[in-house]
């Protein structure tokens, strides 16, 4: 299956940084993506992967997330209810970004 992106803001102006920035900036986003990309999956564990992140903020990023196309959300019919998260093929052409951003804090971190 693949998913595609939104259309980019109106604010945008044609800036593909502006437009990249808008997609996966901020303070958590990376960090989710990097979570998910490495295993965690499920809310509980992303919630304790993710250092001062509060539930609210976390319920809302992942849905922009979903909402942009680079996260899918897979509800299963259990008690208590599961929810997992994966990266789309849109979120997987992501990960070198973020990738080349850990290898960046590595080398600059003091």
């Amino acid at each position: 299956m693949k998913t595609e992106l939104l259309a980019p803001d109106p604010d945008v102006k044609g800036c593909p940084v502006t437009y990249c920035l808008s997609v996966i900036g901020g303070k958590w986003k990376p960090v989710i993506l990097f979570c998910i990309a490495n295993g965690v999956d499920r809310f509980g564990a992303m919630q304790r992967s993710v250092p001062g992140i509060t539930k609210q903020m976390l319920t809302k990023q992942l849905r922009e997330l979903e909402a942009d196309g680079l996260i899918s959300r897979k509800v299963y019919a259990e008690v208590p209810p599961r929810v997992d998260y994966s990266l789309t093929d849109v979120g997987r052409t992501v990960l070198p970004v973020i990738e080349q951003m850990e290898v960046w804090g590595q080398a600059n971190m003091k």
